[in-house]
């Protein structure tokens, strides 16, 4: 997991950020909560891997 996968994931925090409060301002809260949503998949689906490594890399120290 190198620094490049915590700046896009701050990235994607900052952008989602801007947009749900323009979106809130704007009287659309749904548009803004599915924008949320989109953000938080997106860095799932990248953090879910390292995730999975690291609970292999667990099992595979204590001989599960």
């Amino acid at each position: 997991m190198g620094v490049s996968l915590i700046f896009k994931i701050a990235a994607v925090g900052i952008l989602v950020t801007i947009l749900s409060q323009v979106l809130k301002h704007s009287g659309r809260e749904e548009q803004a909560f599915l924008v949320s949503l989109a953000g938080l998949i997106l860095v799932l689906t990248w953090i879910v891997p390292y995730i999975y490594d690291l609970f292999t890399t667990i099992q595979a120290l204590f001989s599960l």
